[in-house]
């Protein structure tokens, strides 16, 4: 089957406390971006992209890509006020019959066995979302209240999140809930199960500058 991949760059990066978004932030030489497509092109240099920006970095992304070199085929969409609208607007680019995986764009060390494993699993079962285990103890906190939860029962969701395109297209005729943090969550409301897949701990998410810094010593 074709594969896609939606890369949600919409986020403005406050928590960095950096005027830069964080997908535009250098990482090892690169910006942040730069990396998520690197590793979606060496994975399959067929793969089709479609890349959900706001439309006030659409020319900053341009110039990026030519001073870094990046000619990597893409459609750029508009981004929209949550990852919900955003996504909903990238899947206007993607056809029917297709599978279509959906990364953050401040994930940039995606490891290729991982993308490799949420299409296969894809494919087969109609979707796959990775999941990490919890090391750390866990608490559940109501007001000043707080009780403990069985962190074996846990887990961290990260992406990227693959779907057969016509059950994710779907899922997304919906209107906007609070509720809808990821895509797994949008597919799951419609009844659909989900099939969860083994993640990878490198593959974090860069949110603040504490993570840039992890990133920067994984990648080093």
């Amino acid at each position: 089957m074709q594969k896609y991949v939606l890369i949600a760059a919409g986020g403005k990066g406050r928590r960095m406390a950096s005027s830069l978004p964080k997908q535009f932030m250098m990482l090892a030489g690169r910006p942040v971006l730069m990396h998520v497509f690197d590793a979606f092109m060496k994975y399959d240099p067929n793969i089709r992209v479609v890349l959900a920006l706001p439309e006030a970095m659409h020319s900053q992304w341009a110039d990026l890509c030519g001073q870094f070199h990046l000619f990597a085929q893409h459609e750029v969409v508009a981004g929209g006020p949550t990852r919900f609208h955003s996504v909903k607007n990238a899947l206007k680019q993607v056809p029917e019959g297709v599978l279509v995986a959906v990364h953050d764009g401040a994930r940039p060390l995606v490891p290729l066995e991982l993308i490799a494993r949420v299409f296969t699993i894809a494919e087969r079962f109609g979707n796959a979302i990775p999941v990490a285990e919890v090391s750390d103890s866990v608490r559940v906190v109501d007001h000043a209240m707080s009780s403990p939860v069985d962190r074996g029962r846990v887990r961290l969701v990260q992406t990227p999140q693959c779907f057969r395109s016509s059950l994710l297209k779907k899922a997304y005729h919906q209107s906007y809930r609070e509720s809808f943090t990821d895509d797994a969550s949008v597919l799951e409301s419609q009844g659909e199960r989900l099939y969860l897949v083994d993640g990878r701990p490198e593959n974090i998410k860069i949110t603040t500058p504490l993570d840039a810094k992890i990133a920067e010593a994984l990648i080093g």
